[in-house]
């Protein structure tokens, strides 16, 4: 069976392929991901946040005062630099000893740091590059055109900014989410990663402290992802990844059904191991033969929802089914 695919004008093996993780930060591991069978890898991300922190600890200072002046920009500075290009010799390991597409991942949330991690990225050989942008609504002061704006000023200064592909990894706070993500893929991404898992919240009842549940994905969760890629899938002038919650080979076939060009996988290798990933592709060839499907494009997005047809409809639909018993 083809189970090769164009991924962000990539070219792909397997449409199976590693999302951004702890263990993809690790080139060894991601040699093994290969052999299992992995059409490419994302990078774990690069977190604003961590390099702050390294500033911060490097240099024992909170922040900068007058009595630290021009030299604490220069320590500062500094440390970042160390900081990324530890991260970016990974890169280029990784790009030395994987023959499949390694697509870096970036976490900020100030303007100028998309740019330069971006430009960095790129000059260090990746691929493509996956902007994980979690802005979630917390603050009561952010309203949602704020939100669509970071998008829109991000996005555009990015593709005018670096030659390689870019895509986008989004949550699912949006005011208007299928207008929305139309929009963001007519600004010249070459694709739309669905979605960030965000950390949930506990409370710790004993300690009375907030604390946070597990981050891997269950497999009940690839459900909501799975509703809008196939909302989503003809609408869009780019690529969808499909994440969250995918353990089977019947969940990647599903999610290519509804119309992903790739499957994201994590929380199943952090279960299963690694070689999760060979029984994901074996699979997903023992349904392509039985089915008498020879290539992938044969029956991707045959189960969208059409762009003539309201998705609405064919949501309620399903609704009505289950709830009224209409056949």
């Amino acid at each position: 069976m083809d189970t090769k695919t164009k991924y962000l004008g990539l070219e792909l093996k397997s449409p199976i392929i590693v999302g951004s993780c702890g263990l993809t930060a690790d080139v060894d591991k991601m040699v093994q991901m290969e052999q299992a069978g992995a059409g490419a890898v994302v990078l774990k991300s690069v977190f604003e946040e961590q390099i702050i922190y390294d500033i911060k600890r490097n240099t024992q200072v909170v922040a900068q005062t007058d009595g630290y002046g021009d030299s604490y920009e220069y320590i500062a500075m500094h440390v970042a630099d160390d900081s990324l290009e530890r991260y970016f010799s990974m890169i280029r390991e990784a790009k030395r000893r994987l023959t499949i597409p390694v697509i870096g991942s970036i976490n900020c949330y100030s303007y100028d740091n998309w740019l330069m991690y971006a430009t960095k990225f790129q000059e260090a050989g990746c691929d493509a590059i996956e902007l994980n942008m979690a802005i979630l609504p917390y603050e009561t002061d952010l309203s949602a055109d704020d939100i669509e704006r970071t998008f829109t000023q991000v996005i555009n200064t990015l593709c005018k900014s670096v030659t390689i592909p870019i895509s986008i990894k989004v949550g699912t706070y949006f005011t208007d989410m299928a207008k929305q993500l139309q929009q963001l893929s007519w600004m010249g991404i070459k694709g739309v990663t669905m979605f960030n898992k965000s950390v949930q919240v506990d409370i710790d009842v004993e300690k009375e402290t907030l604390t946070n549940t597990s981050w891997l994905s269950g497999p009940n969760e690839m459900y909501n992802t799975l509703r809008w890629i196939a909302i989503m899938s003809k609408k869009m002038r780019c690529d969808l990844s499909a994440s969250t919650g995918v353990y089977s080979a019947a969940d990647v076939v599903k999610m290519l059904l509804a119309g992903a060009t790739t499957v994201q996988v994590v929380s199943c290798l952090y279960k299963n191991g690694i070689d999760t990933l060979r029984d994901l592709n074996s699979g997903l060839c023992d349904w392509m033969q039985r089915k008498g499907y020879d290539n992938i494009a044969a029956f991707r997005g045959k189960l969208a929802v059409q762009p003539t047809d309201k998705a609405s409809v064919a949501m309620r639909t399903q609704f009505m089914k289950y709830f009224a018993e209409i056949v």
